[in-house]
């Protein structure tokens, strides 16, 4: 019998995270309740770090220290990030604003 029940997503839309294995950190701007990519980008994975599919991933606009980049992971895969640090993703300014408090919202977009 398959467990069928989604599980709440840790992250919200906004919030600051890192990975728990590799040096970026970025901001959640999307959240998939199960995985939904490729299943080459998946197997891509080396076997011994490759995430599990029965948990929410996120799309972070990403950052390194040499790069910004669109980055797709798993939560197992991530933690909080509290460090303060300023993020210097160009992508931000166009999906989020950051209010008095520093908390990033979406802005608000016209449809069309």
């Amino acid at each position: 019998m398959t467990d069928t029940t989604l599980k709440t997503a840790k992250f919200g839309i906004g919030a600051i995270v890192r990975h728990r294995l590799y040096p970026f950190r970025g901001i959640v701007f999307d959240v998939d309740p199960v995985f939904d990519n490729t299943e080459e980008w998946w197997l891509a994975i080396p076997e011994e770090v490759r995430p599990r599919k029965d948990q929410p991933f996120y799309h972070l606009l990403a950052e390194n220290a040499e790069t910004e980049y669109v980055a797709y992971v798993s939560e197992q895969n991530l933690l909080p990030d509290h460090s303060g640090e300023a993020l210097r993703h160009t992508g931000i300014q166009e999906i989020f604003e950051r209010d008095a408090s520093g908390t990033y919202r979406m802005r608000d977009r016209a449809t069309n």
